[in-house]
């Protein structure tokens, strides 16, 4: 069943989680920020918090910019220009049931596999009091969830990114939880443990495959952010490059990538593929310098792109043995519209260069 987890979740907390303790984040306007509304950089670098819950930071005088504070939004900003946005305590609260649909694969006593949306976030957090995945939930399963994730993610064992869809088993009790997390942290070394992600990228990698092996922690300033670092936690991602798309002009543009985890440790995808030169189309986040490439594709994949939900990430395969039943059980999760519509657009026929590499 694999080797006991260190911690039953990823290693990092969201990026509101990590903040939630009153401590402050500091904020470096990049050079595309230059001109921009104050409100509107605050978005984009703080892409886990909701516009509403930005707006009533700056109307409490909680961000300050030369240690004065800023009241509202409008003012353009220069490059180059720190803030810091300093966040209260969070105040304890249950989670409440909520009737919020759910795509469910599977469900038995001890566990549920459900499908996630891009768009909804796994568990409450400051800033996403409700309408999460464990409030839907709560609804649907009653008081039959796991205790161990505790009050906020009662039967959480592993997440997925808000804007990242996909595959997410939930336990039902604490005996089927902690098997479970076992199997997770083993991360498939000795066990059946499958994550399959499908993710579309900027550029082509060189090679058909390869691994990136780099510690990943908190980045230094952004702390919403995690970044490469010496020092880290081991992080591994392996990664096959299976498509290659081109531009208006059939120039080599972009890529369709499957990636297993070694680890599972936050945005460890979005940041490992940025590291090595390939940051995922509509990653707000990491793949802010690559928004120009977006003038390149033709108009049809373009648009899609403007149409994503989140960026360009789906846990399309979940694999465990049932804690139970010893039963190795496989679940695939189709493309959902938005990113179907990205990739057909992107591999029309007059524009794809290569599919399926070897």
């Amino acid at each position: 069943m694999g080797t006991p987890p260190e911690e039953p979740l990823e290693d990092f907390e969201d990026a509101d989680d990590a903040a939630a303790d009153g401590t402050r984040l500091d904020i470096i306007a990049a050079p595309e920020d230059e001109g921009l509304r104050l409100d509107r950089v605050l978005v984009r670098h703080l892409p886990e918090m909701s516009r509403t819950r930005l707006q009533a930071l700056l109307a409490d005088g909680r961000l300050t910019r030369d240690g004065k504070p800023v009241i509202g939004g409008a003012a353009r900003v220069a490059a180059g220009t720190r803030f810091v946005l300093t966040l209260p305590p969070p105040e304890p609260a249950e989670p409440i049931a909520q009737a919020i649909p759910l795509a469910i694969v599977y469900e038995d006593d001890d566990l549920i596999v459900v499908d996630k949306p891009a768009g909804m976030v796994v568990h409450p957090a400051p800033g996403n009091p409700d309408g999460t995945l464990v409030n839907a939930l709560l609804y649907h399963c009653g008081d039959s969830l796991s205790g161990i994730g505790g009050v906020r993610r009662p039967g959480i064992v592993h997440r997925l990114d808000k804007e990242t869809s996909g595959l997410l088993v939930v336990a039902k009790n604490d005996r089927t939880h902690r098997a479970l997390a076992a199997q997770f942290a083993d991360h498939g070394r000795t066990g059946p443990l499958e994550r399959l992600y499908v993710a579309f990228a900027w550029g082509v990698p060189e090679h058909s495959q390869g691994t990136v092996d780099a510690p990943l922690a908190r980045h230094p300033v952004s702390r919403e952010r995690i970044a490469v670092r010496p020092g880290g936690r081991f992080a591994i991602t392996h990664w096959e490059r299976t498509a290659i798309y081109g531009d208006a002009d059939g120039r080599p543009v972009a890529s369709r990538i499957e990636c297993q985890l070694e680890t599972g440790r936050t945005h460890q995808i979005r940041v490992h593929l940025g590291y090595i030169g390939h940051p995922l189309l509509g990653d707000a986040v990491y793949g802010q310098g690559f928004r120009t490439k977006a003038s390149r594709l033709a108009a049809p994949a373009s648009e899609a792109l403007k149409s994503l939900a989140g960026q360009a990430l789906h846990a399309a395969r979940l694999g465990f043995e049932h804690p139970t039943t010893g039963q190795v059980m496989r679940f695939v999760s189709p493309m959902p519209p938005d990113l179907a519509r990205l990739e057909a657009t992107l591999a029309g026929t007059d524009r794809t260069v290569q599919l399926k590499s070897s």
